[in-house]
């Protein structure tokens, strides 16, 4: 089982928001919804970017990076929660010896402060977003997550909350179960959507996976 973070574990993109809002009014300029649905998924480097460009300005990337990061940290250490249903799922795959990976666009930093928040034991390995050469919706993060895992791609689930996720993860040749959270998906035919993870059980996971095999 492969899982993306923000918006798909954790409520974590409201968090994003405070933080790129306050980077947006340091700039001096507000940040629209267009350019901020265009970040949820994405990595260090291009939401700063986005930001820069949807504000006109010409400031300095790691600068504005550097802030991000640092006004993100504060509230992943204090305004975290778990989205419905995730602790249990894991809290299932868990029980069952399934292995799991998380795979984030966050950046390792940070990420390690939500694995202290949601458990590190829950998670058999994790990619983060500044740990691969290409990141979502380039494969890269899920093809590192299936090696370091030993499982091959075909056998793997992933969940997602996002288009850039899901692009990531179908690319990789993951199944994939999209959860959308702050913005609309349009998956490939045979991806699982669902409303939340609130009543997924390990049974699912495996016969969606089956179905999927014998549809190959």
């Amino acid at each position: 089982m492969l899982f993306d973070m923000d918006g798909t574990l954790l409520d974590s993109e409201k968090v994003w928001d405070v933080a790129l809002d306050d980077l947006a009014q340091r700039l001096g300029g507000r940040l629209s919804t267009q350019a901020r649905v265009a970040m949820i998924g994405s990595n260090l480097a291009r939401s700063v970017g986005l930001v820069h460009t949807d504000l006109g300005v010409a400031a300095d990337p790691g600068d504005s990076s550097a802030y991000l990061l640092d006004r993100a940290e504060g509230l992943f250490r204090t305004s975290l929660v778990w989205k419905p249903g995730a602790l249990e799922l894991l809290m299932h795959c868990r029980a069952a010896g399934i292995a799991t990976a998380l795979v984030t666009s966050t950046v390792r930093r940070l990420t390690d402060i939500a694995l202290d928040t949601m458990g590190r034991e829950l998670f058999t390995v994790s990619v983060c977003g500044d740990e691969t050469a290409h990141a979502k919706p380039a494969p890269d993060p899920y093809l590192r997550a299936t090696v370091l895992l030993g499982v091959p791609a075909g056998n793997c689930v992933a969940v997602e909350d996002s288009p850039t996720g899901i692009a990531s993860a179908e690319a990789a040749g993951c199944a994939v179960i999209a959860v959308p959270s702050e913005t609309t998906v349009d998956p490939e035919p045979g991806t699982w959507v669902r409303d939340s993870l609130v009543g997924l059980t390990v049974e699912d996971l495996t016969g969606f996976v089956a179905s999927r095999a014998s549809r190959r």
